[in-house]
Parts: structure tokens; sequence; C-alpha cells
């Protein structure tokens, strides 16, 4: 074995006898010829810790703590549970709670403004600005909390699968299912790299950890400060997991557009012919559902890049909303919740049998699960595939307007993507019965540093280079608001109807119309779905009310351009200026 290994000592009777035990039978077998392999398989199971030579100390962390490196899955998830983090469920996965953050924390993620970003960052209510001075307050502060940890986990991992644009990631954590969890989330070295390790990034995270608004700057006791310079991000205050993975995202976003490389917020599949398709689109449209389907490769369900070769996933897991998910609509993703190695969050779980309800809201709207991304059964071992063919942005009209498909001309792409339009539905919210618009640049704004022309432009670099077709589809309402009685979602059937027509090629050839509203081209007709779901205008019972409500959204887009109109060019700028008459 190698010299780099380390034993993990179990504190509960009887186990560090069972371990040493274990390592006697290791070292005799390593010792016999041909049984190498044997050894490594009871490691794996038994929880060997690999250290690289590059340790903390030499990032000037000094701790007392017991640090873990490198565990795998199974010890992972014995220590969750020995430390009281979560629960097994009565098939296998972790069960966690993440506490009062059930979701992101983006109003209170800083970005250091120094020498190196003042240029380079879009400054504004997404990338806020933190001075050194207060990181370097901050800084001390974690590293005092590091030194006064009883244990901690750390994982090294890689950011992106094609090697030549990835980026070696350092995790330190707190809670051990922390760790598992941006174990699965990232893509994981093979084993006898790791000892050779050296991170370009490292990333903090003590959920205990409480931020001082006068000393740190901070908004509340609740930071996820980012510093290019040091390559250093902190985040305290929070437990909910997510922070890791789309500061991971973040990193790569920042670095990836300098080097011609196009980072998108989508997932990835691959079809039968090796034609590629890319979904952009935020939560709650479908990107990983639509993504994840039997008969195509899936690539990845939520973070890629774009280079001259490939598609390439940035992770190695797949984090899935399990919120009323089911085993008819979703049959790959609601499989996973049956898997020792799948952390489920927030999901409600009966504390006898252990049996666990997907469509309990009680602990979060935004239940999540993460998984490694090969329990999709036809997932890509490369974690990669060959350049896009297809283009597909997904939004969930609420309003009712938007038409199942359209094709989009390069422009029109552009401005869409630009756009990151969705709406969504205040639910339970006291007093608001409609819509509520939302423009998320590039689908992605919270996690994009740079300024949104610089991907806007890279994206249109490269559906003109390889002649990419593009389409809008709309997964959310139609025949009306959806705040409106009696109204419901668009069937995922047809969704997947339409969308393996576009994918295959064969929507190419329907009858199309031009939208009155929009100006993209609309299918007339598409094999046995109803017409009145392809013209939205159709589906409403008071046609006048449509025309009012479609303005409406027009102007809700025409208003959020404007930000954009000195960084596009006139054809961009002028997509949704002239509506072509009814």
């Amino acid at each position: 074995m190698r010299g780099t290994a380390q034993w993990l000592m179990f504190d509960a009777g009887g186990a560090n006898a069972y371990a040493a035990m274990t390592r006697s039978i290791l070292e005799l077998f390593a010792q016999r010829p041909g049984w190498p392999r044997i050894a490594f398989a009871l490691a794996w199971e038994t929880g060997v810790q690999v250290k690289p030579s590059f340790g903390m100390n030499d990032q000037g962390i000094t701790t007392a703590a017991d640090v873990k490196w490198n565990l795998l899955t199974a010890p992972l998830v014995e220590e969750a549970v020995r430390n009281g983090e979560g629960v097994l469920a009565k098939d296998g996965p972790l069960v966690v709670e993440t506490g009062k953050h059930t979701g992101r924390s983006a109003k209170d993620k800083f970005i250091v403004r120094d020498a190196t970003t003042e240029e380079t960052i879009s400054w504004g209510d997404v990338n806020v600005p933190m001075t050194p001075e207060r990181f370097a307050a901050l800084k001390a502060d974690f590293f005092a909390a590091l030194g006064e940890k009883k244990q901690l986990y750390v994982a090294d991992l890689f950011g992106g699968s094609q090697a030549e644009h990835r980026v070696n990631v350092r995790v330190i954590n707190e809670f051990a299912w922390h760790n598992l969890f941006i174990r699965t989330l990232l893509v994981r070295p093979e084993r006898d790299t790791l000892a050779g390790f050296t991170p370009e990034y490292t990333i903090i995270d003590l959920p205990s950890f409480r931020a001082d608004p006068a000393r740190h700057g901070s908004r509340s006791e609740t930071i996820i400060a980012v510093n290019f310079t040091e390559k250093l991000i902190l985040i305290g205050g929070t437990a909910y997991a997510g922070e890791m993975k789309k500061s991971v995202f973040s990193i790569l976003n920042y670095l990836l557009p300098a080097k011609g490389i196009m980072p998108m917020h989508c997932s990835a599949n691959i079809g039968p012919d090796g034609d590629t398709a890319v979904f952009f689109g935020l939560s709650g449209t479908g990107k990983t559902t639509l993504s994840a389907d039997a008969s195509r490769t899936l690539i990845g369900d939520d973070e890629h890049g774009w280079s001259d070769t490939a598609v390439f996933n940035f992770e190695g897991g797949c984090y899935a909303k399990m919120i009323r998910l089911s085993a008819e609509a979703e049959p790959e993703i609601f499989a996973t919740t049956k898997r020792f190695g799948t952390v489920l969050e927030n999901v409600v779980i009966d504390p006898e049998t252990r049996e666990i309800d997907l469509d309990d809201a009680t602990l979060a709207e935004n239940s999540r699960g993460s998984y490694p991304i090969d329990f999709i059964p036809n997932a890509s071992e490369d974690n990669l595939g060959p350049v896009p063919k297809n283009i597909i942005f997904l939004t969930a009209d609420a309003y009712g307007v938007l038409p199942p498909i359209a094709r989009l001309t390069p422009d029109q792409a552009m401005y869409h993507f630009l756009s990151g339009y969705t709406a969504r539905v205040a639910g339970t919210e006291i007093g608001v019965t409609e819509p509520q618009a939302t423009f998320s640049t590039c689908f992605g704004a919270p996690f994009m540093p740079r300024r949104p022309s610089v991907y806007g432009n890279l994206l249109k670099e490269r559906i003109a280079k390889g002649g990419v077709k593009c389409w809008l589809v709309n997964t959310g309402w139609t025949g009306g608001k959806a705040t409106d009685p009696g109204i419901s979602r668009m069937p995922i059937k047809v969704t997947r109807a339409l969308l393996n027509a576009a994918l295959d090629g064969s929507l190419n050839n329907a009858e199309f119309r031009v939208d009155p509203n929009f100006g993209f081209e609309v299918p007339v007709a598409v094999g046995d779905i109803d017409p009145n779901m392809l013209d939205p205008r159709a589906a409403w019972s008071d046609k006048a009310r449509y025309d009012e409500t479609a303005a409406d959204l027009l102007g809700k887009f025409v208003a959020n351009f404007t930000q954009f109109e000195g960084d596009v060019d006139a054809s961009v700028r002028d997509v949704l200026k002239a509506p072509v008459a009814a």
C-alpha cells in the first residue's frame, strides 16, 4: 500500500480492535504477489485515508483537529450517522436537514475587490464587493475557528471533466455529510493520484461560524466570501450544501472565458447518433428532468463547459429537486432515492419506519437529492461528449403566454440567453395572486462574475461556428395564468414529444408560423399533439385577456433587456422591438 495511506480509527467500542485486525490482514495481503487488488478493495471498504504531501500546514492552516482526508462514501456515511448529522432511510440514502437555510443565501455572497478583479468583475447587486481588509479579518477568524475544531474532513477534487480545462479544488468541512456531498458532486480523482494533489483553489465551509457584520462587512451572520487573488472561498453560517457546488461553478465561470471556453448553467446529453444537446434553464424549468432521458446518454445535469472539442461536465454527480418526485414522470431520478450513497436534504422521513415522503414540503419546498452521476443508468463514462448540435432554452412560463416550443435564430438565441427568463407562482404568500417574472442573466446570474456580454458573445460565436439549432421550450402553464382556477402545467409527455422531434431533426420539416409577439417560429402541427397546445392564444378561452397578458410579458422582456443594449449588436438589441403584426 502507498506510504501516504492512513487508517480511520473509529471511536465506537471495539472498532479500534477491528480496524487493527483489518490493518494486519491488509499488510499480510500487501506482501503477497497478486494480492494488491484485494488489499485495495478491503481498504476501500474500511476507510483508508489518502493524505497528499501538500497538506493544510502548507496552506498556513494550523489545527489540532483529527483531520480525515479523502474518505470514500461508506466511511463518510458512517461518520455522518455517528456524529448525529443524519439518519439512514429504509432503502439506503442518508437523510439530513439543513436548518433555516434550505437554499442559497444569494444576498450574503461577496467577491473581494482588488487589482485582480477591479476590471474583470461585473460589479452590482449580484457581484457585491468586499474589501481586502474585511476579507483578511474574515480569513483570520476562519483559520482560528479551524484551529479549535475537534475533527475536520478534507476532500481533494476536480472542477471539470476535461483534463486541460479543470481546476484542482480542496474542500475543508466540519460536517462529514458536507464532505460526502461535495465528493459526490465534483469530479473525483483516481485514488492513486491523490498523494501528489496540490490545490489551486480552496473552499472552507463552517456552518457553525457566525460572521460579524461590523468586523467582516457582511450583511448577516451568514457569509460566502470569494477571493480570486488568494484562490480562497469562505462559507459560514449556513448548512445548505449547494453553496459549495455553486462556489466551484463561480470559479470556473470566472476562469474559463479567458481561455475561450464557454461555461454554462445547463444540463447536457447525447443522442444515439452522437448528437449532443444542451439544456439551459433556471430552477424548476425541467433542466434535470428532461436531460435524464433513457434514450439518450447523460453528460450532466447542471454545469458544463463548451470547448473547441467537447461539452464537458464540471461535476461528477447530480443535484436534483426531490419535492413531488414521481417514479412515473422521472424514473431514473426517482430510483436514486432508493440507493446507498444518495444524500437527501430536507426530505421528510418517518422516524420509526424510515420511509421517506417526497410529497411532504414541511421542511422545504426546495428539498434536494445528490447522487453520483453513474446512478443514472445511461450516464456517460467519460463525463463529456461532442460539441452540441442543439441548444434548448427552458422556461416555466407561469403567464401562459409562450408556446411549448419555438425555433430561434442566432440573434434570438442570444437575446433569450441574456434574458434568462422564467416565471414563478408565489405559492402561499398572502395577497399575491399574479405570477412573478424572473430574469436571470445567462440562466445563472448569481454565478456569473464577468459581464453578461462576455458569455453572450462566446455563445453566439459558438452557435455560428457549429451551425447549432436553437429552441425555446416552455414547460410552464397553458390555457391561462398559473394562478387562474383550473389551469394546469404543460404535460411532461407533450414536452418530451416536442423535444424529441426537435432533437431527432423531424421538427425542422414541420410547418411553422411566426409568433406575432415574440417573432420566433412556432410549429403549427406536430404528430397527434393538440394544436391548441402549440398555439397558446388558442388555448385561452378569453382571447382579449391573452393579448393583454402577452403584451405585458413582452414589455417585461423589453424593460429587462435595456441593461444589455450597450453591449450587443443592433440585430440582437432589436429582437423584440418590432413584433410581427397578427
